[in-house]
């Protein structure tokens, strides 16, 4: 776990305590999502891989300096999936108006530097929206960090987690499964893991161009991909992989944190 002290909560702080924070200090955020992963893992997957990562990048800092945890947002832009249970979602417009105010705030108390990490996919756009106004508003360094864009670990066997199956398993597949059965076994029901296949590998095997996702995407409803909502192999994604997984992002994200500390900040970016 990581030190309370070293890398304070923010709700955890009396309003004193977050007036004295360096302004070279980094606030740091998760935002999630509440949705539908299928029936093999729960409506909290991507607000347990998000905090998960966060948290084992904050063990793996070797040296302390100014870092503040701010509240994960747990609720993001989660509309692909409205069509199954249980899935809450912001509309756009409010998650870019919440995602600004968490930034406002920051900014108002004196703080220039704030990094969110993503995990989830439909939040990307908003995000990048509310940083651009953030750093228009406040001259504030933004830093965006999707798991899901970090290479692979370079000693990862391609048939651990295989390039066809990052490219269409990219919702309740072997990533998001492995990590889960690593950071949160017991909300994983194994006897629900199942291989639905992505409605984009049938595109591919008929030449296409179109697909869900790269070089000629459309926007897609998760039931567009597979009527489940979910696509991947899931029992490829045992719980060694996502301790690999979990391990080698959350070393990126620390040095990510550590470096958005000490990039020296000219005019352009603190007004």
């Amino acid at each position: 776990m990581s030190d309370p002290i070293l890398s304070p909560r923010w709700q955890d702080l009396t309003s004193d305590e977050i007036a004295t924070l360096p302004r070279h200090g980094v606030a740091v955020m998760v935002v999630g999502a509440i949705e539908q992963h299928g029936d093999h893992l729960p409506l909290s997957t991507d607000l347990d891989i998000g905090e998960g990562l966060l948290e084992k990048a904050l063990t793996l800092l070797s040296e302390p300096f100014p870092l503040v945890r701010l509240p994960s947002m747990a609720i993001g832009a989660s509309d692909e999936h409205l069509s199954f249970p249980g899935t809450l979602s912001l509309p756009p417009e409010l998650a870019i108006a919440t995602l600004e105010a968490h930034g406002d705030a920051v900014a108002h108390a004196g703080l220039e530097r704030l990094v969110v990490i993503n995990s989830h996919g439909g939040n990307k756009a908003v995000i990048d929206l509310a940083a651009l106004r953030l750093r228009r508003r406040h001259g504030m360094l933004v830093v965006k960090v999707h798991y899901t864009r970090m290479p692979l670990p370079d000693d990862l066997p391609e048939a651990s987690l295989p390039v066809d199956e990052l490219r269409h398993g990219l919702h309740g597949g072997a990533l998001e499964t492995a990590m889960m059965r690593h950071l949160a076994p017991h909300k994983v029901r194994l006897d629900k893991l199942d291989q639905p296949h992505s409605r984009g590998e049938v595109m591919e095997g008929q030449g296409l161009l179109l697909g869900p996702e790269g070089e000629a995407a459309f926007a897609w409803l998760a039931e567009d991909l597979h009527p489940g909502g979910v696509v991947g192999n899931a029992p490829l994604g045992t719980a060694e992989l996502g301790e690999q997984l979990v391990a080698h992002y959350g070393q990126r994200i620390a040095r990510i944190l550590r470096e958005t500390g000490e990039i020296p900040l000219g005019d352009a970016l603190s007004r």
